[in-house]
């Protein structure tokens, strides 16, 4: 019998274990979709101080070592836990990762830095299981693909191992001052990784995994393409054309048995057809203050309050909510500036508007549930989760039409009735407003509207068509 492909797939955050993005979504999820006759994946994060009690008590403590890191020789614990049916591996430092939040501290790039050596040194470690792909996430782990190349190369054991860079967010590369690259990385005197990792005056964590893993990757088909462009490739796009045939994107998926309206104990009324969000709604509107009305349009907003999200858009068209008889449900927290005003529409408009600046995933899923239209006019969406999470609710996106907001939502057409969202191109106020009166007109077409959400139901955003691109990737990446 063929031995399995060994994946070990490397995050800073994975569901349920720590989560604070998407990245934590897809790490929890896709590891276990992986899996298959041929292929064994196995899942490598830091042991950090904010895990529950629960997780820590049930881990199983391997080994210890030691793992170098410029001048620095720092202990690593080596502990496994079985969860969901994947092997989950944790490595420990509690001066590094013994923190109140994972990320924002001064010595982050010395922490990431540890984390992706340590990954790379635990290899060796870990009981009959020796990678044949390291599969990394964003800039974190950017660094293992370097670590690899420049200091492991001479190690036999890890000469057929190959390495897979993912990128989920592209705005945090991982830039520090260029004295760290001898410092911290112990690779000032490597000309290669100084010209691969100094990049426009900053030591780029992000640039050196592109420079250096076999296979790069984003998270859907159309970023992969924009971040080729001046205009979304935030610095590196010179770097992502020079690698162009070695750069793919593969739409990320949802965990479906998590997010199911049939299942969700977090709903008023769970459903498995379009007629039982009726309930939801009226609760949904009832729990945050808005008119009791089931016939008024509800949009919602589950996001960021960032510009990235669009939410400056939004800001300037929040009239249309009151104008044009419409409802908003808004969750979320972000920049300063847009809390505020969100806050200040609801207290002048609470009838129509309600803003809950926080971040409840219970509060995220009435909301998924009971909102007829969801807004996400990005500027940019690497691939974005929520539009897929609101069509498996029933509830039609209304979207800008970039990267995995693009690959996901097909738009509605009129003529032949196909389509599971609203989609707009321009990213400015004129074609926002425009896309939420086109939402607001399908809205009162009931026929129409019914069979977009029914479409959008049926859409299947689970984890097995892009397992099968990933497991394709592996194979290629392995000859």
């Amino acid at each position: 019998m063929r031995e399995k492909r060994k994946i070990l797939f490397a995050s800073f955050e994975a569901s349920p274990f720590i989560k604070t993005g998407g990245l934590g979504d897809v790490a929890g999820s896709l590891p276990a979709a992986l899996c298959d006759a041929e292929t064994e994946v196995r899942l490598v994060l830091p042991k950090l101080g904010t895990l529950a009690e629960r997780y820590t008590q049930r881990m199983k403590f391997l080994t210890s070592f030691y793992v170098p890191l410029g001048w620095r020789s720092q202990y690593c614990g080596l502990f496994e836990l079985e969860e969901g049916g994947v092997t989950c591996y944790f490595l420990d430092n509690e001066y590094y990762f013994k923190r109140s939040y994972p990320y924002g501290w001064m010595d982050d790039c010395e922490r990431m830095a540890f984390f992706a050596k340590a990954v790379c040194e635990c290899m060796m470690y870990l009981p009959g299981f020796f990678p044949d792909v390291l599969h990394c996430n964003d800039w974190h782990t950017a660094l293992a693909p370097v670590f690899l190349r420049e200091q492991y190369r001479y190690c036999r054991a890890y000469d057929h191992v190959r390495t897979v860079f993912t990128i989920h967010n592209l705005k945090f590369q991982g830039q520090y001052d260029p004295w760290l690259l001898g410092d911290v990385l112990g690779l000032h005197e490597c000309e290669a990784a100084r010209n691969q990792l100094i990049f426009n005056g900053a030591l780029n964590f992000m640039a050196g995994a592109v420079c250096y893993a076999d296979r790069v990757t984003t998270v859907s088909p159309s970023y992969a393409d924009e971040i080729c462009t001046a205009e979304l490739g935030e610095g590196l796009e010179s770097h992502f054309c020079r690698r162009r045939n070695y750069l793919s994107g593969i739409l990320n998926g949802i965990d479906r048995t998590a997010y199911d309206p049939a299942t969700d104990k977090n709903l008023v009324a769970c459903y498995s057809d379009i007629d039982g969000k009726a309930a939801n709604k009226l609760a949904l509107q009832r729990e945050l203050g808005l008119r009791e009305d089931p016939d008024v349009p509800l949009f919602a907003v589950i996001s960021r309050l960032t510009g990235q999200k669009g939410m400056d858009l939004l800001k300037e068209l929040l009239d249309f909510f009151p104008e044009e008889g419409a409802q908003l449900a808004l969750l979320g927290t972000g920049d300063t500036w847009f809390e505020d005003a969100f806050r200040a529409a609801a207290a002048e408009h609470p009838d129509c508007i309600a803003a809950r600046i926080e971040f409840s995933e219970a509060l995220s899923r009435r909301i998924y549930a009971g909102a007829d239209l969801f807004l996400m006019p990005s500027r940019f969406e690497p691939c974005g989760l929520s539009q897929m999470i609101s069509m498996r609710y029933g509830t039609v996106p209304v979207v800008r039409e970039t990267g995995g907001l693009r690959d996901s939502v097909e738009p509605y057409n009129r003529y032949t009735g196909t389509g599971t969202g609203i989609s707009f191109a321009r990213c400015d106020k004129e074609d926002l407003l425009d896309a939420m009166r086109r939402a607001k007109e399908l809205y009162e077409d009931k026929a129409a509207f019914r069979s977009v959400q029914e479409q959008g139901m049926a859409a299947d955003f689970g984890w097995e068509a892009s397992a099968r691109q990933y497991r394709a990737l592996y194979r290629e990446v392995l000859k």
